[in-house]
């Protein structure tokens, strides 16, 4: 069994307080979810209103596959005019 981590630094810039960061990020969280079938939560910045951080996870039986997984959300978040990945940082485990 092979378990892979990934913390996403992100930057929201069309938020303008704290209630516009959930919104933005409850939206990218559930298509995350919906999408790929990984946990994703916030894990971090959470007093901070223009920056974010979202750790996910996934299991399988291939590290292959993991690595995947991983890249196809990193991309998928990317693709996200709403925000910007400053910084992110994946693990097998």
């Amino acid at each position: 069994m092979v378990t892979g981590v990934c913390r996403l630094d992100l930057m929201l810039y069309h938020s303008g307080s704290l209630k516009d960061k959930r919104r933005i990020l409850k939206s990218i969280i559930d298509r995350i979810r919906n999408k790929y079938n990984v946990s994703v939560s916030e894990v971090g910045n959470n007093d901070k209103w223009q920056i974010a951080s979202i750790g996910l996870s996934t299991v399988s039986n291939s590290t292959v596959q993991v690595d995947r997984v991983l890249d196809a959300v990193i991309k998928f978040v990317e693709m996200d005019t709403r925000v910007e990945i400053t910084k992110y940082h994946k693990e097998m485990l």
